[in-house]
């Protein structure tokens, strides 16, 4: 399959090319970059220069191409800048104008399938009950353009091709800028995230994300879940870090703080209990981890391994 993807050298999108190629696809990459463009190269893909925000270019890299996966995102480089809106902003036209182009060229250029990056922590608290992808998502203020992109993507489904949604958890990894900030907080004493330590979190490592996004090349239309299979109390999510440090059990922040963190507190504050089966079910695909309570030895040792210094208080 002749694949164009965006967001190729971002944490995920640097997994998904040697997937791909692995399988025998032939892969395309956005650029903007002439450093990213040698990169890509050495990585055995066809760099081409287009911008999201440009529907021309987008028409010129589409053509020829069976599949588009965009998985480009522009992320706060700190979780503190996460709680401020101007953060957030061209992440914003990244979901809206971005993936629009994107589907606009796509349609164009004769494109049969698109998958685009989504963010499950949109669903809404559901406690301790399971969340399938039925339920309606919940975007706050910051997030809401995650409902623009998936609107994005059921244009491109609406015209008779295949859109492909990917409800990512929360990500982990050696790499992971937040669980570095986690373990900083729990050195402190305290649990990263706010709300109950009995609100769910359901996570999922970098590499099978991308196990995942390539998975999704085989998928009917619609939205699925990337998750792990075991969601945790935000109890035993921080504990078995602290566990793994050396550390002791943390305190959790009091109710009345919540508000304080603007409107990413809400939502880091909601019990997601997120279930992967429809995804499982659909395409065969399944975790390489299954618990993030498991495979805290693991990501811990690759961050050692990263590093000359060590993450074992």
């Amino acid at each position: 399959m002749r694949i164009l993807l965006s967001g190729a050298t971002g944490v995920i999108g640097g997994r998904v090319i040697p997937l791909l190629l692995l399988a025998g696809h032939s892969v395309t990459a956005l650029t903007r970059n002439p450093a990213s463009r040698e990169e890509l190269e050495r990585a055995g893909v066809s760099p081409a220069t287009a911008d999201l925000f440009d529907l021309a270019s987008l028409k010129r890299a589409a053509s020829g191409h069976d599949a588009v996966i965009n998985l480009a995102t522009h992320m706060p480089s700190a979780i503190w800048k996460m709680l401020f809106r101007p953060a957030w902003r061209l992440n914003d036209r990244i979901r809206t104008e971005g993936v629009a182009n994107l589907v606009e060229a796509a349609l164009a250029c004769g494109v049969g399938r698109l998958i685009q990056e989504s963010f499950a922590p949109t669903y809404p608290d559901r406690g301790d009950a399971w969340i399938g992808e039925d339920t309606a998502i919940e975007p706050a203020a910051y997030n809401r353009t995650v409902a623009d992109a998936e609107a994005s993507v059921a244009k491109f489904t609406a015209a008779g091709r295949t859109g492909v949604v990917l409800r990512f958890g929360a990500f982990y990894g050696p790499d992971a800028m937040q669980v570095k900030s986690f373990i900083d907080t729990l050195r402190m004493g305290w649990a990263a995230l706010p709300g109950s330590p009995d609100a769910f979190i359901s996570s999922i490592a970098h590499d099978d994300a991308a196990s995942a996004v390539v998975a999704a090349l085989r998928a009917p239309a619609g939205a699925y879940n990337v998750v792990d299979d075991e969601p945790l109390s935000h109890r035993d999510y921080f504990g078995s870090l602290a566990e793994n440090l050396g550390l002791k059990r943390p305190r959790f922040l009091p109710g009345w703080a919540t508000p304080l963190l603007g409107t990413t507190g809400p939502t880091m504050a909601r019990s997601l209990r997120i279930s992967n089966r429809k995804l499982k079910t659909e395409t065969g695909w399944a975790p390489e981890l299954p618990s993030v309570r498991d495979a805290w030895p693991v990501v811990l040792r690759q961050m050692k391994e990263a590093t000359s210094h060590p993450v074992a208080a």
